[in-house]
């Protein structure tokens, strides 16, 4: 029997390739061909192809370290694999970007900005009612893709950032929320639809190799959060290889001289998953029509009207817009004010004619207006607010089209490289760069035809990013949001407290405190369960009479069928009902409640995920009540 360097030696023979000839600039590697299978022959030979001797000159003599050549090549495979075009694309991709970035060349050149068009909502109005219930009925042909590849650290939490609590009044993680919201869509959209709609709507969950064990442990041990696991399916993206200089050298790992250096390559590699991984065209024989994309932490994503914060109930209202309009790309935007740090949804068009309606980031939009014959460059309007509206990144998009253009791209987004040079010569960097891609750049690679809108919600509905430590969120000017995990819950409170209102409920006005730092507005701590309150239609059926919420007050609600009806809460009243009971609430409710204390976040005693926040609730009084039983129930003064 042959022994496996025997057996690797014959498959280099039967490629005509025993000499190593082509080897010849590289003596380490070429002294060691006889350990390689064939098709690790041909990686090293790609590898020399594209000038990465340097990956091999350490390579001593065979028999030293043999196992971590043979591991070398195992993640030289995975690298090739998992990059539309194999390493030779990205190579040559990197080569043509890192000489455009030191040439300073603008990605811009050629192209005059203009406003695109797209749809401006007025949450509560008839319009958006109307908008919603469309939406509420195309769900059932959904899809619901949720970018969640990285850690909280840059929060200052050291789990998965879907992991943390949404809000701590009942201490609901984000990814609970979101998919409690995404099953009262799915029974809603098929009660709508009547006929004995059964549908299940998928939910799509991108992870990284920081978060994939943690996301599915996190699923597992709570039973999906009673989203059946059949429905969920979990895309691992890889990182790409970092490069070391101009010349898209490929970097080793400083700790190990075995590894290629790698980084994450961006949340745009969402769309080649999703290609390579047959799902789309499995929805489309299951004649589905939409794919909508969100990002990891964004509590209003599914609140009643909409959020990074509250999506969900942007998600029927926006839904309804593509539908309406005919949109392939919807993106969710929200009022922006000039220069304000957040890109703009801006249409280029090219003086070749070309046209594009995509997310132009804030530091490149005001100099590109400025030249282009807009001296005041990124300026207000007569609303108060720049004409181009706030890219959120949560898209909408047609999923025909969208599946036609995988066809031609494999799912690849035109990318970008950011190097930091340590000189003005830019000859150098202070450390290894990559390239990167952006989920909301696919409209880059679109033909003139296609249709790209927008849809604004106001920015108290529809965003409130938890993203900076309470060390970052404390340096940022005052007026401009601080998106930290203490401003992310206040914006909760603040958008159901402003929808009940709209509802007709009187709802106290907040008060100031401060937080890590953070000046906030801390309104009543009110929340419910998406069953309860999935569109404002749905709510405003369930608020009556004249109900008042004290700004000391916290409000629970867990069901489906609570009316309020004259409740006047000053204190903590905390609702469960089964969906089969109908519960109405009138009069006063008054207790101690709840008090917000203070928390410095260098407290080590408390948990990471109160630190961040920079307060946290004793529980000195409440009223809570559960009704288990079917029929009316009511409870009143």
């Amino acid at each position: 029997m042959a022994s496996g360097a025997d057996a690797a030696a014959a498959g280099v023979a039967a490629l005509g390739i025993s000499g190593g000839e082509w080897a010849e600039a590289c003596p380490p590697l070429r002294r060691n061909l006889h350990l390689l299978a064939s098709d690790e022959v041909e990686l090293a030979k790609m590898l020399l192809n594209e000038r990465q001797m340097h990956l091999f000159e350490h390579w001593p003599e065979p028999g030293v370290d043999d196992d971590k050549k043979r591991g070398f090549f195992d993640q030289v495979r995975r690298l090739n694999s998992s990059y539309p075009g194999g390493l030779v694309s990205y190579i040559q991709n990197a080569k043509k970007l890192l000489a455009d970035s030191k040439a300073g060349k603008n990605p811009y050149d050629g192209f005059t900005p203009s406003v695109p068009s797209g749809e401006v909502l007025t949450f509560g109005n008839d319009n958006f009612v109307s908008l919603e219930a469309a939406g509420v009925k195309e769900a059932r042909n959904a899809a619901f893709v949720l970018v969640a590849g990285g850690l909280g650290e840059r929060l200052g939490y050291k789990g998965i950032k879907v992991a943390l609590p949404r809000e701590t009044t009942t201490g609901k993680c984000f990814l609970q929320h979101y998919i409690e919201s995404i099953l009262s869509l799915q029974e809603a959209s098929c009660k709508m639809v009547g006929d004995g709609c059964h549908t299940k709507i998928p939910f799509v969950i991108m992870t990284s190799d920081d978060t994939n064990a943690l996301t599915i442990k996190l699923l597992e041990s709570n039973s999906y959060f009673g989203m059946e696991p059949s429905q969920v399916k979990i895309l691992k993206q890889e990182k790409v290889a970092c490069l070391a200089d101009n010349d898209a050298r490929l970097a080793l790992d400083p700790n190990d001289k075995y590894k290629i250096q790698t980084k994450p390559h961006g949340h745009g590699d969402v769309h080649s998953l999703l290609y390579s991984s047959g799902l789309l065209e499995q929805w489309k024989s299951e004649e589905r029509k939409w794919v909508l994309f969100f990002q990891d932490t964004n509590g209003l994503l599914f609140n009643v009207p909409v959020c990074k914060l509250c999506y969900l109930l942007a998600i029927p209202s926006a839904l309804g817009v593509s539908a309406t309009k005919g949109y392939n790309v919807n993106s969710l935007a929200v009022p922006r004010k000039a220069k304000e740090a957040i890109g703009g949804i801006t249409k280029l068009t090219h003086v070749d004619g070309r046209t594009m309606v995509i997310n132009v980031e804030y530091n490149q939009l005001d100099p590109l207006l400025r030249a282009t014959g807009h001296p005041d460059g990124d300026a207000n309007c007569e609303t108060g607010y720049s004409p181009y509206p706030g890219n959120i990144n949560q898209l909408i998009l047609e999923l025909g089209p969208y599946i036609e253009e995988l066809k031609k791209t494999h799912g690849a987004i035109s990318e970008f490289v950011n190097p930091k040079y340590t000189d003005s010569t830019k000859t150098a960097f202070k450390s290894s760069t990559r390239l990167e891609c952006m989920m909301q750049d696919y409209p880059k690679t679109l033909p003139p035809s296609a249709k790209v809108g927008f849809t604004v919600m106001d920015t108290w509905l529809a965003y409130a990013p938890v993203k900076n430590n309470p060390e970052d969120a404390a340096k940022v000017p005052k007026g401009n949001p601080y998106h930290s995990a203490t401003s992310g819950e206040m914006a909760i409170y603040r958008a159901n407290s402003l929808i009940l209102r709209k509802a007709g409920a009187q709802i106290a006005d907040p008060v100031v405190d401060t937080f890590n730092e953070q000046e906030v507005e801390v309104w009543p701590r009110i929340t419910w369960s998406p069953r309860w309150g999935l569109t404002f239609k749905d709510i405003k059926e369930k608020v009556r009479g004249n109900s008042s919420i004290s700004q000391r007050s916290a409000l629970v609600i867990n069901g489906r069928n609570i009316f309020l009806e004259g409740l006047l809460l000053n204190g903590t009243l905390i609702v469960n009902a089964v969906d089969e009971a109908e519960v109405k609430f009138t009069g006063p409710v008054q207790n101690k409640g709840w008090t917000i204390q203070h928390v410095d976040y260098k407290d080590t005693s408390e948990k990471e995920e109160i630190r961040i926040r920079g307060f946290k609730f004793e529980k000195v009084e409440q009223l809570e009540v559960n009704y288990t039983e079917p029929g009316k129930h009511s409870l009143s003064a």
